[in-house]
Order: structure tokens, then sequence, then C-alpha cells
């Protein structure tokens, strides 16, 4: 197994320590960090995706962070190629990559090489997509993408518009079903992958705390500078944890009180979400409780793996 690239792959719920861990790791073996967030690579959205500070990146270099405008049109496929690309890089220079992050889809991608679609987005399909979900409802459309795939039953999330829309988008342009086009093609990666979690109430409480954090520290002023840059709510980027839950607050429908709530309240389904893709039963991965220090375990682990 010489010939494949080692890999640390350190995953969790969003809110568990992942960042802490991985810059102490990275930085005591020799090590650059890959981002695994599908949010931090847009610019001008700092505090609500809880990007590393500068003075962090200042500490271990960091890739796929700050990479993209807000309204530009950033798949699956091109985060692959990227991370690829980021991955080979640190491995060429003698480094040990770490491919680090919450968003599920983007990890597997990596790890268990995925074949995507390669296809070019259709604006004007996919604002009739959108239209159609906004007058019959999400399911309606739903059920018109299991009529032309029926094998995305189980893959797909119905409420998940921007993924059904994408599905249909691919269905319709290539002639053939999304399901059909997927597979896989492990790249030549020794994987390791670490784990973090701890109780849901204390990880509840460290999110409270957080998200107080952001406000504090200047979350409402980064979304009024985004919005007079012109970057609206319809963009995907805006649909982020911790954004859209301040339209209303914006729009005046909403207290900035229940704008708060209901950020709360969204941060724990997507860490139920997450913890779909991130399975405490996988095997794959080395579990730890973050509370518990894991630090000195994880790096005896990762120096035992790949024998450094």
């Amino acid at each position: 197994m010489t010939h494949q690239t080692p890999l640390v792959v350190i995953v969790g719920p969003t809110g568990v320590g992942k960042t802490v861990l991985s810059l102490t790791l990275a930085q005591t073996l020799d090590g650059e960090i890959v981002s695994a967030d599908s949010r931090q690579i847009y610019r001008g959205m700092d505090i609500g995706t809880a990007k590393p500070t500068p003075a962090e990146q200042a500490r271990v270099p960091h890739h796929l962070i700050d990479i993209v405008n807000p309204d530009a049109d950033f798949g699956l496929a091109t985060y692959q190629e990227l991370a690829y690309a980021a991955v080979a890089d640190i491995a060429r220079q003698g480094h040990l990559p770490f491919l680090v992050g919450g968003t599920g889809q983007y990890i597997r991608a990596v790890v268990e090489g995925w074949r995507i679609p390669r296809v070019p987005p259709d604006a004007a399909l996919r604002a009739s997509l959108y239209a159609e979900a906004e007058q019959h409802g999400c399911q309606a459309l739903y059920e018109r993408l299991l009529k032309l795939d029926p094998g995305v039953a189980g893959l797909i999330d119905a409420r998940n518009v921007r993924r059904v829309v994408r599905a249909l988008e691919v269905c319709i342009k290539t002639g053939r079903p999304f399901s059909e086009q997927r597979g896989r093609e492990p790249p030549p990666y020794s994987v390791l992958q670490i784990g973090l979690t701890m109780s849901r109430e204390a990880l509840y409480r460290r999110i409270d705390a957080r998200i107080d954090a952001m406000i504090a520290g200047g979350l409402l002023k980064e979304v009024r500078k985004l919005l007079e840059n012109g970057y609206d709510w319809t963009l995907p980027a805006m649909s982020s944890l911790g954004y859209l839950q301040l339209k209303g607050y914006f729009e005046g429908t909403a207290s900035l009180a229940e704008a708060i709530a209901l950020i709360r309240k969204e941060t724990r389904r997507f860490i139920r979400h997450q913890y779909n893709w991130f399975r405490l039963t996988d095997d794959r991965i080395h579990w730890f409780d973050a509370t518990e220090s894991p630090y000195l375990v994880a790096r005896e682990l990762i120096c035992e793996a790949f024998k450094l």
C-alpha cells in the first residue's frame, strides 16, 4: 500500500471541535488542511460559516476556503476535482493532507471516489424547475423525478429542492437516469478517518454559545454587507445555515430573538442530518469523544497508520 497517498479525514457534526483538533494535528505532523465545508468556499461568508480565522489559517496552510463569490455556480463535481488536486499537491510537497469538514457529500465524494455526472448547468431549465417547485410544491417535483428515475428513491431527500432540480437537470439533458450515472472509482488513497462526537446535550449547549458569539461578533453586519453587494436570498449560498434564518429579521417580519431561535432550531436539525452521513456505527471511522481531549490518541493512531 506504500504507493497510496496517505489521507487523514476528520469528520463530525458542526460545532464539535474539528477545527481545533485538525489544526493541532496538522501543525505537529507537518500537514495541510483541505476544507470539506460546502459554505466555507464562499468569500465574504466568514462568521456564519465558522470559517477558520486568519490567525488559524496562518498556523497551517488551508485549501478550498474563499475560492468563489457567493453567486458562483459551484457543484459537487467541481469540489471533488479541486480536492483531488489539493491532496495531490500537498502529498507532492511531502506533507500530510487532512480532509476536514462536516459536509457529508464532499467527504464521501472524495474518499469513495464518486463518479459525478459532468453536466453543465442550464440556467433556463433550472429556473423553470424552481418555478415548478414554487407553484406545485417540492413533493410534486420529486415525484416527477421519480418517474424519470425511480433509482433516486432513498438517494435524494424530496425536501432538498436544489438536489432534486440538479437530478432532473441531469436526466433531462442526458436522457439517462441520474442514478445510473453515479458510481464509484476509489482514488489511490490510504485513508484514516477520525470522527468527533459528544453527547447531544453538550453539543447543543456549545452550538447555542457559538450562535451567540456569532451574533456578538458581527454576523448581522456580515449579512447586511452581502445583501448590499447584491447577493440576494435566492442564491444557494444565502440559503446557508445561519444566513437564511435571518431573512425574516432583515425583511421586518421577525424579531432578532425569533431569528436566533430559528438558527438554533435549524442547527439542531442539521446536526441530526450530519449524523445520518457520519454514523457512529460506521467501522471505517475511529470515533472519539471531543470532550475527552482526543489529540494524543488521534496522533498516535495517525503515526501508527502511516509509519510517521
